[in-house]
């Protein structure tokens, strides 16, 4: 057991190891994350109240350090960097140009939730694991640390439960907390995941947990499975989904999405990029670099001849399948986590999981 007084010598613990510990801040109305020195600068005391596009804090009735949900961010726009340079080089006479890097940052994660250990999982297996590695990824993830936290206070629009994401964290992470606040006592039930978990703790003042402790952990867990705010049905959705290519549900929820991008720039899991080459005038510096694209803007399936999803209603049911469908043929997984952040985060408020329930309620009407 950690008490709330100890936490600070977490986050000291994890600098002392040369970590640039990424954590939990109010920014601009949200709960963002940051580097993170203090404990004080976390939301302490705040929750996040959340539905189809609308997010705002509000005071809770305790000081809970983890009492939100999610925000906006996860760990994806550090390890997966929305601006990356792959390649920068200088010419010197005749000779070949010279490749300048830099060693990665070496990041300790603390706060992140069971959808986002899931979503890490995901970038794992496509950006490391699979056919072709990506080295920005595979530099910054290898040596990252990640203090979880098991989710208590799910949010209006998560879904993780029916993702079996949530809301108990899985590995990986290093060690994982899980916040207690009862009979006027604030302290976190801690799991090791790892051997530098352990080695870190040691020098963290704890004790052992009791039963009681293990018990209102469990039961935390148990309430926050019964209050999900959003629930997705995923029985045979993939082949729903293979089915429903010519869907009216398409044209309708064409008719409200601005194409805006916002569900793939919150989403833990979307990795799309473009890639584009500079030089100067004098041809003496190159730079090859990427940034975060999306499905959603007319030129990322832009070839010779014009772009392949010329309209709302085909990047759309581009995404939503990708995400539910043929994700699981290419990596095993459906690529959503349950989080909610797309739906929260889109102006007008779309719900992928009300589209998708329309898309199995008007198949299943049809077919009868």
């Amino acid at each position: 057991m950690l008490n709330r007084n100890d936490f600070q010598r977490l986050l000291d613990g994890l600098r002392s190891e040369g970590y640039k510990v990424v954590g939990p801040i109010l920014r601009n109305g949200s709960v963002v994350y940051d580097e993170l020195t203090r404990d004080a600068d976390m939301p302490v005391g705040w929750v996040d109240e959340q539905s189809a596009g609308q997010y705002r804090l509000r005071k809770r009735a305790d000081e809970a350090l983890f009492g939100y949900a999610v925000g906006p961010h996860s760990a994806k726009q550090f390890l997966h960097p929305a601006a990356a340079s792959l390649w920068q080089g200088v010419r010197a006479g005749m000779e070949p140009l010279a490749v300048k890097s830099k060693a990665p940052t070496r990041h300790a994660f603390v706060g992140l939730r069971a959808c986002d250990l899931a979503a890490i999982r995901i970038l794992d297996k496509v950006l490391i694991e699979g056919p072709y590695p990506d080295p920005v990824y595979g530099a910054l993830r290898r040596d990252s640390f990640i203090v979880a936290v098991n989710c208590t206070s799910p949010g209006g629009t998560c879904f993780c439960v029916s993702m079996n994401t949530g809301p108990r964290v899985l590995p990986p992470f290093d060690i994982a907390l899980t916040e207690l606040l009862d009979n006027g006592a604030h302290r976190f039930l801690v799991d090791i995941g790892s051997e530098r978990g352990a080695v870190l703790l040691k020098g963290v003042p704890h004790r052992a947990a009791t039963d009681e402790d293990v018990r209102a952990a469990e039961t935390c867990m148990i309430e926050a499975t019964s209050h999900m705010g959003r629930r997705l049905d995923t029985n045979d959705l993939r082949d729903i989904l293979y089915a429903a290519s010519e869907h009216p549900q398409w044209k309708d929820v064409a008719a409200r999405c601005l194409s805006c991008a916002n569900c793939t720039m919150v989403c833990p899991t979307c990795f799309c990029t473009s890639v584009e080459d500079v030089t100067d005038l004098k041809g003496e510096t190159a730079q090859r670099s990427r940034r975060w694209d999306s499905c959603f803007t007319l030129g990322f399936s832009y070839i010779h001849g014009g772009s392949i999803r010329a309209s709302a209603l085909a990047r759309y049911r581009q995404w939503l399948t990708h995400k539910l469908a043929t994700w699981v043929d290419q990596f095993g997984t459906m690529g959503c986590v349950g989080c909610g952040r797309c739906i929260t985060w889109c102006p007008v408020g779309i719900d992928i999981t009300a589209e998708a329930a329309a898309i199995r309620t008007k198949a299943s009407v049809r077919e009868t």
